[in-house]
């Protein structure tokens, strides 16, 4: 599952748990409130170990691109291409290159 959805949903559970703790607050059932405090410290904890876990590139920050790089890999694909490949395969096989080297 992804890291991002994992924290969402950890996050309504949280804001439930809150939510559960006040109002068994306010209708004097001091055990049920705790029970939702419990829940809520387990929540926030999960939350903490999924954000150490997955690194900050798993919740959408992206790394800078290198503009050297990115001209270097156009340069070559315009070589290939006009040497003869299919420039349609030639960005395919860049595209099946990026998916493997994002789950690495």
């Amino acid at each position: 599952m992804n890291p991002r959805w994992i924290r969402r949903i950890v996050l309504v559970v949280c804001a439930l748990a809150i939510a559960g703790m006040i109002v068994a607050s306010i209708t004097t059932h001091n055990g049920v409130a705790i029970a939702f405090g419990m829940t809520a410290a387990v929540a926030i904890m999960c939350l903490m170990l999924v954000t150490a876990v997955a690194g900050p590139e798993a919740f959408g920050q992206t790394q800078p691109v290198d503009e050297a790089a990115a001209a270097d890999l156009e340069r070559r694909v315009a070589n290939l291409v006009a040497s003869g490949a299919d420039e349609t395969e030639v960005r395919s096989l860049i595209r099946a290159v990026r998916r493997i080297s994002k789950r690495t």
